[in-house]
């Protein structure tokens, strides 16, 4: 209950950044972290993680393998994560800096990427550049994951995440819909990045805040 309060807490005060009033339901936090390997020493990054239910999941999968980075644009939630996952490598920042993020841990590419970034936050300038980054970052077999919401499934906001992700991978599949998530909700895996590795060079020094 106190995760979801925050959570709510924080929709009200921004809803373009949390896009929900409540977190993800256990079934929707299943499909989204199926990617993650449960052997070796996977990479594994986390856009918009909010108050951790996906991060809990990833957190059992790996059991202790691996890098976990979770990026989280909103402070408060950033510092909740750090208090109740010290294992993860909370980083309080944008996702359109992941290439800095990981060159920053001396870190290449990563095998699974697990997004539940809101739709805005794939719009303007930015936004419109952040899955050709996702795909770029991404090892050989690596794969992304991202949520939608159903009922804007069809809207223009998603159509047009759909193209971008479509013309990123090689291999786009849409899970069933999850109707005990509120809203119902689905989720994109990708595989096979069309775009290549180095395409957005990561800065010179990352202006990164980190747990």
């Amino acid at each position: 209950m106190r995760e979801t309060a925050l959570f709510a807490r924080e929709f009200l005060r921004n809803p373009l950044r949390t896009a929900s009033l409540i977190p993800s339901s256990a079934r929707l936090v299943e499909r989204l972290v199926a990617a993650v390997p449960e052997r070796g020493e996977p990479v594994v990054v986390e856009l918009g993680p909010g108050t951790g239910p996906v991060t809990e999941a990833i957190q059992r999968k790996l059991a202790g393998r691996g890098r976990h980075i979770a990026v989280e644009l909103n402070e408060r939630l950033a510092m909740h994560l750090v208090q109740r996952f010290p294992r993860v490598e909370t980083v309080t920042g944008s996702a359109w800096g992941l290439p800095g993020i990981l060159a920053y841990r001396d870190l290449h590419t990563a095998d699974v990427v697990v997004s539940s970034l809101p739709w805005s936050a794939f719009t303007g300038p930015h936004g419109r550049s952040l899955v050709p980054k996702i795909a770029s970052v991404l090892s050989e077999s690596g794969v992304y994951t991202q949520f939608a919401y159903a009922w804007s499934h069809w809207a223009p906001p998603s159509r047009h995440r759909l193209a971008q992700l479509r013309q990123a991978f090689e291999e786009v599949v849409a899970s069933r819909t999850v109707y005990g998530n509120l809203p119902p909700a689905l989720v994109y895996s990708a595989r096979r990045s069309r775009v290549p590795a180095g395409q957005f060079p990561a800065p010179a020094a990352a202006n990164l805040i980190a747990s």
